[in-house]
C-alpha cells in the first residue's frame, strides 16, 4: 500500500489510555496493516501495560485533563520535546484537551501533517451561551494549527462549517465503526445467555436493560435509576425489569458519582434489581444476555456503546442529543427521549419492557442499520483515504 517502501511514521495521541483502548488502538492497528509505523502516546493509566502486552508501541506522555493552565503548559512542553525528537510524518490527535495542546505543539515542531479526530466537540446544546462561544472560539483557533479534521458525526461536521471552525474541504465525516463479527448475537447460545444472567442472579424470564459507560452524572445514570424506580413503584414492587450497569469511573474523571448512584439505587428500593457489574472485558456476552439497551446521556460525540448494542440486536432507548439521534431511528430501532428527564425514559422503558414483539422488531432493525452504515471497516477506510491524499501515497 506504500509507494517505494516509504513507511510513514505516525503518532496517535490522546490524554488517557481508556481512549486508546476503545478508540485509538483499532485505528493504529489498521494503519499498521497499511504499512505505517505507528506509535501511541497518552498518560499512563491502568490499561497501559495491557496495551503494551497486546503489541502496541506505547509511549508514556502525560497530558493533564485539568483546568490548571500551568499543568497544560507542562504537557505542551513534553509533547513539543517528543515531536522535535521523533520527527513523525503524521501526528493524529484525539479528544478535546489533548487536541488543543498537541495541535499547537505539532505546529511549533513543524510536523508535516497534523490530523484531529473530533469524537464530539466539547461544546453542546446544554452548555451556557457564553461557555459555548468560548469553546467554539478555541476550536476555531486550533483548527488553524492542523491540516485536517475528522468528525464522527455528520452533525458535528455541519456544526463546524456553520460555526466557521473550518471550511468544508478541511472536514471529513468518518462516522463510527463496530466490529460486527465480535458484536454478533449469533455467536452466543441460549445456554451462554442463561449463564451470563445467572452470574448476576437475574431470572431467565426477567426483562434485562443494560447500560454501559463511565459512572459519571452526564451519562444519565441518575435518570436511569429514577426511571427504574418509577416503574417498580407503578407495578407496586412487582416490576419484571432488571438493570445491569457496566462500567466504572476513570481515575481522571472529575465527577465520580458512583457512591451517590449506589445510594440512589438503595433509596429507590432497587438493590436486588439494579446491579453494578464494574468494568468488563466480556461486554458482547453480557449484551447477548440483555433484552434492551439504555443510554440517557446529556452529551455525546458518536457513542460506540449504542452501536455495539445495536450490532447485538438490541433495541435502544437514547436521548435526543448529537450522535445518539444519528445512530438510533426513533420508532424503527429504538426510542429517543428528552435528556435529563426520568419520566419520558420510564415511559419508553415501560413500553419496551411489556412488548417483546416490539423489542424483537426494533432489535432486528438495529442490527441491520449497523451492518448498512456503521461497520468498522468503513470507519477505517474513510480515514485512510485522507491519509493517502495528504501523504501522496
Amino acid at each position: 500500500m506504500i509507494r517505494d517502501g516509504f513507511r510513514p511514521r505516525v503518532l496517535q495521541i490522546c490524554a488517557v489510555d481508556f481512549t486508546v483502548r476503545h478508540f485509538v488502538a483499532p485505528v493504529a492497528e489498521f494503519l499498521t496493516t497499511r504499512g505505517c509505523k505507528v506509535d501511541i502516546a497518552c498518560t499512563r493509566g491502568p490499561l497501559f501495560d495491557g496495551l503494551i502486552a497486546d503489541g502496541y508501541r506505547m509511549i508514556d506522555l502525560p497530558i493533564a485533563r485539568s483546568m490548571n493552565v500551568a499543568r497544560h503548559f507542562g504537557s505542551y512542553r513534553r509533547v513539543l520535546a517528543h515531536l522535535r525528537r521523533e520527527r513523525y510524518d503524521v501526528v493524529h490527535v484525539h479528544t478535546p484537551v489533548a487536541s488543543f495542546i498537541v495541535r499547537q505543539a505539532a505546529a511549533r515542531a513543524r510536523v508535516p501533517h497534523c490530523f484531529y479526530s473530533a469524537h464530539g466537540f466539547y461544546f453542546h446544546e446544554g452548555m451556557s451561551a457564553s461557555k459555548r462561544r468560548l469553546h467554539v472560539a478555541l476550536e476555531r483557533h486550533f483548527a488553524r494549527k492542523c491540516e485536517h479534521i475528522f468528525t464522527v458525526s455528520n452533525e458535528d461536521r455541519q456544526t463546524a462549517i456553520d460555526e466557521r471552525i473550518a471550511p468544508p474541504v478541511k472536514l471529513t465525516y468518518i462516522g463510527q465503526g463496530v466490529d460486527v463479527g465480535r458484536f454478533d448475537p449469533a455467536q452466543f447460545s441460549a445456554e451462554e445467555r442463561k449463564a451470563a444472567r445467572e452470574e448476576f442472579g437475574i431470572p431467565p424470564d426477567a426483562v434485562l436493560a443494560v447500560m454501559t459507560g463511565r459512572l459519571v452524572r452526564e451519562k444519565g445514570w441518575f435518570e436511569f435509576i429514577e426511571a427504574a424506580g418509577m416503574l417498580k413503584a407503578q407495578a407496586r414492587g412487582e416490576s419484571n425489569l432488571y438493570c445491569l450497569a457496566i462500567g466504572d469511573a476513570l481515575p481522571s474523571d472529575y465527577d465520580d458519582s458512583k457512591a451517590q448512584m449506589q445510594a440512589a439505587v438503595a433509596q429507590a428500593g432497587l438493590n436486588d434489581t439494579f446491579i453494578f457489574a464494574g468494568l468488563r472485558s466480556d461486554v458482547p456476552r453480557l449484551l447477548a444476555a440483555a433484552d434492551l439497551f439504555v443510554l440517557p446521556s446529556y452529551r455525546e460525540g458518536m457513542p460506540v456503546s449504542i452501536l455495539e448494542a445495536m450490532s447485538m440486536g438490541l433495541p435502544c432507548i437514547v436521548t435526543d442529543i448529537r450522535g445518539s439521534r444519528e445512530e438510533v431511528i426513533d420508532g424503527a430501532c429504538g426510542r429517543i427521549v428528552p435528556p435529563r428527564q426520568a419520566a419520558p425514559l420510564a415511559a419508553a422503558l415501560g413500553v419496551l419492557t411489556s412488548d417483546a414483539t416490539m423489542r424483537q422488531r426494533f432489535g432486528q432493525a438495529a442490527r441491520q442499520r449497523v451492518l448498512d452504515h456503521f461497520r468498522r471497516e468503513q470507519y477505517f477506510e474513510r480515514q485512510w483515504e485522507v491519509y493517502k491524499q495528504k501523504l501522496g501515497i
